[in-house]
């Protein structure tokens, strides 16, 4: 008799099943079901307090929720809206943080140059500006190769220039780390500009998806650009906003 072959399992960077959250008596996740595969970036979009960040911070680690199930790799990294950065370190300093060996400093140089702020690694956060802090929280965050990387909101205090360049730098750092990544926002735009996968939250679970297969030329301007926007403001409630 023969066994018939196992089925290859696609490879995944997380699976939460029937994951709950509670506050007192208010329930912000219901039963959430959500999975990202290796090297996927997916962007979890809805309005403040729909318990986005939640989720993130379930995903990683830094809190426990009341029922579910959760499986994330054991190496992964956070990124936050504000850098975090220590104001009595260094960059390199911020950067090296946690790591430990004789080439932390080499690794953390390395990340520097990869978020291209190589030669800054003496300058104190004080003197950065805003884009080069996220910088230097995204080179901490990638500096130990982590398999999932956490992104909540880290554009939203930036100005629309510089959060271009960073949308950039996301893109170039995707195919250096093939890391999977969870990008936390409220902005479509934002959305539609870095995503495999888009998927929308809705009353503590994930409501619609939307797989984003859009050439970078037309997801900066195309009719299909445009009919993604449209459903996504549906999918918001949002419809008839621009």
């Amino acid at each position: 008799m023969t066994t018939p072959a196992a089925t290859p399992r696609l490879q995944t960077g997380v699976l939460a099943e029937g994951v709950v959250r509670r506050f007192g008596d208010r329930t912000i996740l219901d039963h959430l079901d959500l999975r990202i595969d290796d090297e996927e970036l997916v962007v979890l979009l809805g309005p403040s307090g729909c318990g986005k960040s939640t989720l993130l911070r379930l995903l990683a680690g830094l809190d426990r929720p009341d029922g579910g199930r959760i499986e994330v790799p054991t190496k992964r990294a956070v990124v936050f809206q504000g850098d975090r950065l220590l104001p009595w370190q260094r960059v390199l300093r911020n950067v090296t943080l946690g790591l430990r060996g004789p080439d932390a400093d080499q690794r953390a140089r390395k990340a520097l140059a990869d978020v291209h702020l190589a030669g800054r690694e003496k300058a104190w956060p004080k003197q950065l500006s805003g884009g080069e802090a996220q910088r230097v929280a995204l080179a901490r965050a990638l500096v130990a190769e982590p398999e999932l990387v956490l992104l909540d909101e880290p554009f939203a205090a930036l100005d629309a220039i510089t959060r271009l360049r960073m949308h950039d730098l996301v893109r170039e750092l995707r195919r250096k780390h093939h890391a999977a990544m969870l990008l936390v926002t409220h902005d479509v735009d934002e959305a539609i500009a870095l995503a495999d996968r888009i998927v929308v939250m809705s009353n503590g679970r994930i409501g619609d998806t939307h797989r984003v297969d859009l050439s970078a030329a037309d997801r900066e301007a195309s009719v299909a650009r445009e009919q993604l926007r449209a459903a996504l403001l549906v999918d918001l409630g949002l419809a008839g906003q621009h």
